[in-house]
């Protein structure tokens, strides 16, 4: 008969290896889970522009408002602060990331350069991401249609983009892509949100597909690069009202 003591080995960290599978401690999963909820929640709050960039994030306030500890926000937090949404400043505390003039144009600049390679495949692209792209734009547009939340609308908003760039083919340019729009996704779901010019935005995107599917890559390039440049404008004019 086994000895199944013999073949418990603790391991650092609340985790144990029995018969060669690890255990976890369901105290430390039970935190997790309420760090990775508390963060969720404040990602919510974030991805639907309720809170502007450069907000201050209090502790204390945040802890009374999710009714958790100082401790568990204060990891979520740093959840936060590794995908990019939340910065630490020395002796300002944590902010809603900010990005300045420089930074905006230079995520345009990238967006354009990708999403421009996959406008020049439309004609060499696989059916099936043509069709990505249509279906991509009919999903935003129901959202709008359908009075979605910001948050779910904006991620729809990029998501048609980063289909434009699925057309390369190129798992590497995607990822590129989805890294920018993760870049962007806090400031134009907080554009979105007090810009309240929807339709137009709707417009403004099947006007693009429309032209895309005419298969006049050189217009599509001349309507795609009107089209960031003004989400661009829109982004730096929401920058200048937050000095």
């Amino acid at each position: 008969m086994l000895d199944t003591e013999a073949s418990r080995e603790p391991v650092v960290g609340g985790v144990e290896r029995v018969n060669n599978q690890y255990a976890l401690d369901p105290l430390n999963l039970a935190h997790a889970s309420t760090v990775e909820r508390a963060a969720e929640a404040l990602r919510q709050a974030l991805f639907a522009g309720d809170l502007a960039p450069g907000t201050p994030l209090r502790e204390v306030a945040l802890a009374d408002s999710l009714g958790v500890g100082r401790s568990t926000v204060r990891e979520a937090m740093t959840l936060l602060a590794a995908e990019g949404l939340v910065t630490r400043i020395p002796n300002r505390g944590v902010l809603v990331t900010a990005h300045d003039d420089a930074q905006v144009k230079d995520v345009v600049h990238a967006r354009l350069v990708l999403e421009a390679a996959g406008v020049r495949a439309w004609h060499e692209a696989t059916a099936a991401d043509r069709q990505e792209v249509r279906e991509a734009f009919e999903a935003y547009a129901q959202l709008i249609g359908g009075g979605a939340p910001v948050r779910a609308v904006s991620e729809a908003h990029l998501d048609f983009h980063i289909s434009l760039v699925a057309l390369t083919a190129s798992t590497r340019l995607v990822t590129v892509a989805q890294s920018l729009a993760a870049e962007i996704r806090l400031a134009l779901a907080h554009v979105d949100r007090v810009r309240g010019n929807v339709l137009d935005q709707l417009e403004s995107h099947r006007r693009l597909l429309a032209v895309l599917e005419s298969g006049d890559g050189d217009a599509t390039i001349t309507e795609l690069r009107a089209h960031l440049r003004a989400g661009e404008s829109s982004l730096l004019q929401a920058l200048d009202q937050q000095v």
